[in-house]
């Protein structure tokens, strides 16, 4: 606290405030405590990330923050604090809208980063994929969910599926299935994974962390699938003759 120059009698705090905030934080330390005097709580930790999709992100006590919000003003800042610390749906839908509007600079994306390429062989069965995206958000989600991109990736060889939230630069949503999942396992175990990224698309679009808690759990349960972050399934059908995409083709419309 500083003193006037003629009474000698303390200035208020509430005068030293705008001048803490026009220095830009320098650190996740730092973002850390300018977030706290915006009314961030629960959170011990803040990292910053570089990461080109998932621009805010917390789990437990650590919060994550695309590097490009050392730069935001102090509404942005406090759109953070009120979309992880916010109490109702309708307020964190509305930090997250201010947050992902904000523009930020990105460095350019490596090539190896970029999305794949959509091959011309893969155009049936991603056909039949959004189809049945199309059916299970009819029966699931009360056909809430948005349409959204969805391709079957050839570099995925560790997990599954992934949901991608768009991102601040401009990047569209999208599912991508493993193509050795989708040709290898049985159709049941596809929709799963389907199922299991819809609720990530779920997630997004009602303003809630992208995550595998509770409330992730909670609507996995709901739809009917396993709430599980990871699962192991077997690599062939029943008779033990691994699936190629015509037969998974055919069995979706025998099925559908």
């Amino acid at each position: 606290m500083s003193r006037g120059r003629r009474t000698g009698r303390p200035l208020p705090d509430a005068l030293q405030l705008p001048l803490a905030l026009d220095a830009r934080p320098q650190s996740g330390g730092d973002l850390l405590e300018r977030l706290h005097s915006l009314g961030l709580r629960g959170i011990v930790q803040c990292t910053i990330t570089e990461n080109r999709t998932v621009m805010v992100s917390f789990s437990g006590s650590e919060l994550r923050v695309h590097r490009g919000y050392l730069d935001a003003p102090a509404e942005v800042l406090q759109a953070i604090a009120r979309f992880v610390s916010g109490r109702t749906r309708a307020e964190r839908r509305e930090a997250q809208r201010i947050i992902v509007t904000f523009p930020i600079r990105q460095r350019k994306r490596p090539e190896t980063r970029r999305r794949e390429r959509p091959r011309s062989e893969d155009r049936p069965i991603v056909n039949e994929l959004r189809r049945q995206h199309r059916e299970l958000n009819r029966l699931h989600f009360a056909g809430a969910l948005n349409d959204i991109e969805i391709r079957v990736s050839h570099r995925m060889r560790s997990r599954l599926g992934q949901y991608t939230a768009p991102s601040a630069v401009g990047d569209p949503p999208e599912i991508a299935l493993s193509v050795v999942h989708v040709k290898r396992h049985d159709r049941h175990e596809v929709m799963h994974t389907l199922l299991h990224e819809m609720v990530h698309q779920w997630q997004a679009e009602q303003g809630h962390p992208i995550d595998h808690g509770r409330l992730f759990r909670e609507k996995a349960i709901e739809v009917g699938i396993e709430p599980a972050a990871r699962r192991r399934v077997p690599r062939s059908n029943r008779r033990g003759r691994v699936l190629t995409h015509n037969e998974l083709l055919m069995r979706a419309a025998r099925k559908g």
